[in-house]
């Protein structure tokens, strides 16, 4: 096929790619606005390269004319999450979707590969819509956590490197190292209650002292310098201990400040 056709059948791939990260970034946005715990850290996406695409059409016999038909990842959404049960709620969150169809799904996590590795698999139908009508085209999502992420990523380079001949030597610290890896986000979801705690509390107080900012360059903005220097002390002092409730009544103070002088 020519450059130019591959450039054109690619065009849908990247449409989709561009879709899903907007409407799954947004589901990330909307938990946050609502001050709730979201089960997305981070969306990425890619469309396979032609050399990978051919690379694996040739592994699994592929013919060229079949491959959007039967190649299932050229186009790709992964998504990142905190903790492994966040991985089951974005799961959820997929099937209850009604622009897109569920082809089958592959978990990773209950039934690891022999490598180590761990993700939760989807395939979808999805349409898009183009210049000439709707095309339908197959993606496939990952999610997974930060931790199996990183190992993947690495394991991906090495059998890059190793032309997926892995010396044993290497493939044994590997699946060690996965083994760890699951560990950790096990022992994090044993804790998750006080790292989401702690987590919004951060948020709170990082909000509270934009604001009670926002403030002082108010007053400064208005030529009164003094007070917003007496403000600026104050906070330097509360920021010291920490205390949100401190923080809220030296916001309320810098409003009131504010409101008297209009």
């Amino acid at each position: 096929m020519a450059v130019r056709k591959w450039n054109e059948f690619r065009i849908p791939y990247e449409q989709a790619v561009e879709e899903l990260k907007v409407k799954f970034k947004s589901i990330r946005r909307e938990y946050r606005r609502k001050n709730e715990n979201s089960p997305i850290e981070f969306v990425t996406g890619r469309v396979k390269e032609l050399s990978s695409m051919l690379e694996k059409a040739n592994k699994f016999n592929i013919p060229i004319e079949r491959i959007e038909y039967e190649l299932e990842d050229i186009a790709g959404i992964r998504i990142m999450c905190q903790f492994v049960d966040d991985i089951y709620r974005v799961v959820d969150l997929i099937r209850k979707r009604k622009d897109m169809q569920i082809m089958y799904e592959k978990d990773y996590i209950t039934d690891v590969k022999a490598s180590g590795y761990r993700s939760y698999h989807i395939i979808v139908k999805y349409p898009v819509n183009m210049a000439d009508g709707v095309k339908e085209i197959l993606a496939e999502f990952q999610i997974r956590t930060l931790a199996m992420n990183f190992w993947a990523t690495v394991e991906h380079s090495l059998n890059y490197k190793y032309k997926h001949k892995i010396p044993e030597e290497i493939k044994d610290k590997l699946k060690g190292a996965a083994d760890a890896a699951f560990k950790l986000d096990t022992e994090m979801l044993e804790i998750k209650d006080e790292i989401m705690d702690a987590q919004k509390l951060f948020e709170v107080k990082s909000s509270l002292v934009s604001d009670i900012m926002n403030n002082i360059f108010a007053l400064i903005s208005s030529g009164r310098n003094v007070e917003a220097e007496s403000f600026q002390n104050q906070l330097n002092d509360v920021l010291s201990e920490g205390e949100v409730f401190e923080l809220n009544a030296l916001l309320k103070s810098t409003e009131k400040s504010l409101k008297i002088y209009k």
